[in-house]
């Protein structure tokens, strides 16, 4: 076996490893988190624009 092979080898049992232990559910989690953490991000970033201009 070529060193390729092997780190191909490695990779592809990570992968289904990861794979077998992730829901659906936790997907679906992950992924509202993530839109809500991106939404409050951008709405404080809005707020402290206007305020910062306001104090200008």
């Amino acid at each position: 076996m070529k060193l390729n092979d092997i780190r191909i080898s490695a990779i592809g049992g990570t992968i289904c490893s990861i794979w077998a232990s992730i829901s659906l559910g936790d997907v679906l989690q992950t992924v509202l988190t993530a839109a809500l953490g991106t939404l409050v991000s951008l709405a404080t970033s809005r707020l402290l624009a206007k305020l910062g201009k306001r104090n200008k």
